[in-house]
């Protein structure tokens, strides 16, 4: 069963490329939780960008921003470096938080079946609840949406 509105957000400790990142060490923030398929792809990049251009605009709304994909943290190092992103990347590659989220799913493309990651995002309020789930996530606009509903939220 997904994860939806009104759950508790489930707790994580995962590897960075420079340090760890934990939903325990960022209560009393609201944080974004983005699920995205690979580093340096071209919608996981624009995203990432996205959210980088937006980084002023979530800080100032109490929101923190974490980015999590099943790479690893030596490879998010060389994303984020490469195109010089301010958001937290955490590494599920050793780790079932993706599946405990419910952003592991069946994907299918030219009729080939395989799994991998919905990119989803996941609004989680300070006390670690979930207030908004994004599924099957387009590119274009979403951060923009997020940024609202966590300004929202961090009003609230």
């Amino acid at each position: 069963m997904p994860l939806a509105a009104g759950d508790a957000a489930p707790d994580f400790d995962l590897p960075t490329d420079d340090d760890r990142v934990s939903l325990g060490a960022l209560k009393g923030k609201v944080v974004v939780l983005y699920f995205y398929p690979k580093d340096d792809t071209s919608g996981c990049t624009a995203e990432a960008r996205g959210f980088t251009a937006a980084a002023d605009d979530f800080a100032e709304a109490g929101a923190v921003v974490v980015g999590v994909s099943k790479d690893s943290a030596a490879s998010h190092g060389k994303f984020k470096s490469k195109y010089d992103l301010a958001v937290t990347l955490g590494s599920a590659k050793d780790d079932d938080m993706v599946e405990r989220y419910g952003a592991w799913v069946e994907k299918s493309m030219y009729g080939r079946k395989y799994m991998g990651i919905d990119r989803s995002t996941y609004l989680i309020d300070q006390g670690g609840v979930i207030r908004q789930v994004w599924r099957k996530v387009k590119v274009p606009g979403h951060v923009a949406e997020v940024l609202e509903a966590a300004k929202a939220l961090a009003k609230a």
